[in-house]
């Protein structure tokens, strides 16, 4: 399977991080898409799918503050995290790539799944 997904996880609840923005840009700012994570904390369909893939940069954008907020949490303003970005290449248009996001207030991991 071909593409680029991904899946957000709240590690601060332990949970899918549901309903969370997600905005996807190439190379010099093109927006490509902008979504909503559903309850499993992933996008409803491949952020690119097969057969649209581009060699390129990209930048995947997530609205971490806006998500912690709106499940109550009381950030510093400004949060310590707002915007969580993450900037990778994709070489292989033909492969599959998957970005997960582990997520908590004031902290967050990634690396390229599966």
């Amino acid at each position: 399977m071909a593409g680029l997904t991904t899946h957000v996880l709240d590690t601060a609840n332990g949970c899918p991080a549901a309903n969370i923005s997600v905005r996807l840009l190439f190379e010099g700012g093109e927006v490509l898409v902008q979504t909503r994570t559903n309850e499993d904390g992933r996008c409803d369909n491949p952020l690119i799918s097969p057969g649209d893939m581009r060699a390129g940069l990209y930048r995947l954008e997530f609205g971490v503050a806006e998500y912690y907020r709106a499940k109550g949490v009381n950030l510093p303003e400004p949060a310590f995290l707002d915007v969580v970005a993450i900037e990778f290449g994709l070489a292989e248009t033909d492969a599959h790539y998957h970005v997960p996001l582990l997520v908590s207030p004031f902290g967050y991991s990634t690396y390229r799944g599966s």
